[in-house]
C-alpha cells in the first residue's frame, strides 16, 4: 500500500465516470490472426502483427540459434561493452532495406521519438528551434518535443498548404526547421503524401523526421515504407520491428553523420542496455522475409479497400482511412465501448478507442487488419457490426 492510493482510486473512479478507464486484459497467442482473450479463442482485429509474422517459424528459429550462440542479453549499454557484432550486422541490413547510410537500433519506438526529438532540437544553430507538427501526431513525438522544451506550430492535420503557410509566415525567423509527421497515422489510418511534403521541406529548408511504425513492412517497395517517395528528401525515418515485422525494437535511419550525432547526444541510445541476441534474431528474420511479402501486402490491401466499403454501406465512417488500419467511427465512448463489447461477446476483438487517445467525439472502433485474416473473418466482422448497431438502434428508438 502507497500513501496515494487514496488519490490514484480517486483519479480511477474519475476515469471510469468518463467511461476512459482502461483494464489490463489476458491475451495468449493463438493461431494466426486469432488469440485468446479472457479464456475464449477470438478473431483479433486489434493488433498491429499485419503481416502475421510474429508467429512465423523462421523468426522462432533465428531466436533459438542466435539465443544457443550468442546468448540471452547483450551485458551492458553499446557505448559500454554491449555494441555487439550482431548489432552492426542488423543495422548494415537495415540501411540496405531503407536505402539510407546507415540505421541505428533502439529498444521501442516511443523511445525513439521521445528522446530522438530532444538530441535533435539541441542541435547548435542561430535561434530556437521551429517545430511543425501535425496535430494528430502519436503522442510519443508530443512527448519528446515537451521534453525538449520547445513549443510545437501544429498544422491542421495532413494539411500540406497549412503547413506551407506557418512555415512561409515564419520565413524570416531564425533557428533551425523541423517537420515532425507520420507516413500512416495510427488512429485514423491515412497516409501523409510523402512527395509532396517533401517538397514543401525543400522549399523552406526544413528538416524532415518521418515516423513509419505504421508504413514499415507494409507499404512502399519491398514494404520499405513510404519514405522513398521523398526521393532522398526524408532526413530521419524512424520504424518499429514491433508491428508488420513480427518481433520487438525500433529504428532510424539517415546519414552517417545524423546516427553518429545521436549515438554521441540521444540518452535514450545512451543510457540504456542494448537489445539482446534473441530480438535481434527476430528482427533479422524479419529483414529477410519482408522484402519477399508482395502476395501478402496486396491480400492485406483488398481486405482494407472490402471493409472500408462495407462499413461505408452501414452509413459508417471511416475517415480517409487507406492502409490495413479501417476506424469505425461511432462518437460517443459509451457506443464505442458497447459496440467492442458485443463483438468480443461473438469472438471478434476490436478495442474501442477514446478520448484522450482520439479527439472528443471521435470514438471508434480501431480495427486493424493482418494478412493472417482472410475475406470471411472480414466479412463476418462487418456482418456482426452491422447486427450490433441495428439492435442498438432499435433499443435508442432508431439512433444507432
Amino acid at each position: 500500500m502507497s500513501i496515494f492510493d487514496s488519490l490514484f482510486s480517486q483519479e480511477l473512479d474519475r476515469a471510469a465516470q468518463r467511461q476512459t478507464r482502461r483494464r489490463l486484459r489476458t491475451v495468449a497467442a493463438a493461431r494466426g490472426g486469432h488469440v485468446t482473450f479472457d479464456g475464449r479463442d477470438v478473431v483479433d482485429f486489434s493488433s498491429n502483427d499485419y503481416l502475421g509474422l510474429a508467429g512465423h517459424p523462421l523468426l522462432a528459429e533465428r531466436v533459438a540459434d542466435w539465443t544457443s550462440r550468442h546468448g540471452a542479453g547483450a551485458r551492458a549499454s553499446r557505448l559500454v561493452s554491449g555494441n555487439l557484432d550482431l548489432h552492426e550486422a542488423v543495422e548494415a541490413k537495415l540501411a540496405r532495406f531503407k536505402g539510407t547510410e546507415a540505421a541505428l537500433l533502439f529498444a521501442s519506438g516511443w523511445q525513439v521519438n521521445a528522446a530522438v526529438l530532444p538530441a535533435l532540437l539541441r542541435v547548435p544553430g542561430q535561434g530556437d528551434p521551429l517545430v511543425f507538427c501535425d496535430r494528430l501526431n502519436h503522442a510519443s513525438l508530443h512527448h519528446g518535443c515537451q521534453a525538449a522544451g520547445v513549443r510545437q506550430i501544429r498544422f491542421r492535420h495532413n494539411d500540406l498548404d497549412h503547413l506551407d503557410a506557418l512555415l512561409a509566415e515564419r520565413a524570416g525567423q531564425p533557428g533551425p526547421r523541423l517537420i515532425v509527421t507520420e507516413s500512416v497515422f495510427s488512429m485514423d489510418g491515412d497516409r501523409t503524401d510523402v512527395a509532396a511534403l517533401c517538397r514543401v521541406a525543400e522549399r523552406h529548408g526544413t528538416f524532415v523526421y518521418l515516423d513509419e511504425a505504421h508504413a514499415t513492412g507494409v507499404l512502399g517497395p519491398r514494404g520499405a515504407g513510404l519514405a522513398s517517395q521523398g526521393e532522398g528528401r526524408v532526413d530521419l525515418a524512424m520504424g518499429t520491428f514491433s508491428k508488420a515485422r513480427g518481433s520487438f525494437g525500433a529504428y532510424v535511419a539517415g546519414s552517417r553523420q545524423l546516427c553518429d550525432y545521436l549515438v554521441n547526444t540521444c540518452s535514450g541510445f545512451i543510457y540504456t542496455t542494448a537489445l539482446p541476441p534473441p530480438v535481434l534474431a527476430a528482427i533479422d528474420a524479419a529483414l529477410d522475409l519482408v522484402p519477399g511479402m508482395d502476395d501478402e501486402r496486396r491480400r492485406l490491401a483488398g481486405l482494407g479497400d472490402g471493409l472500408r466499403r462495407a462499413l461505408a454501406d452501414q452509413g459508417l465512417e471511416t475517415g480517409a482511412s487507406s492502409t490495413q488500419i479501417v476506424p469505425a467511427i461511432v462518437g460517443e465512448a459509451g457506443a464505442a465501448l458497447a459496440l467492442s463489447d458485443g463483438l468480443r461477446e461473438r469472438g471478434l476483438l476490436a478495442v474501442a478507442i477514446r478520448p484522450p487517445t482520439v479527439p472528443m467525439g471521435t470514438s471508434r472502433l480501431r480495427i486493424a487488419l493482418s494478412a493472417a485474416h482472410d475475406e470471411a473473418d472480414v466479412a463476418r466482422l462487418a456482418g456482426t457490426i452491422a447486427e450490433l448497431r441495428a439492435r442498438a438502434s432499435g433499443a435508442n428508438g432508431g439512433r444507432p
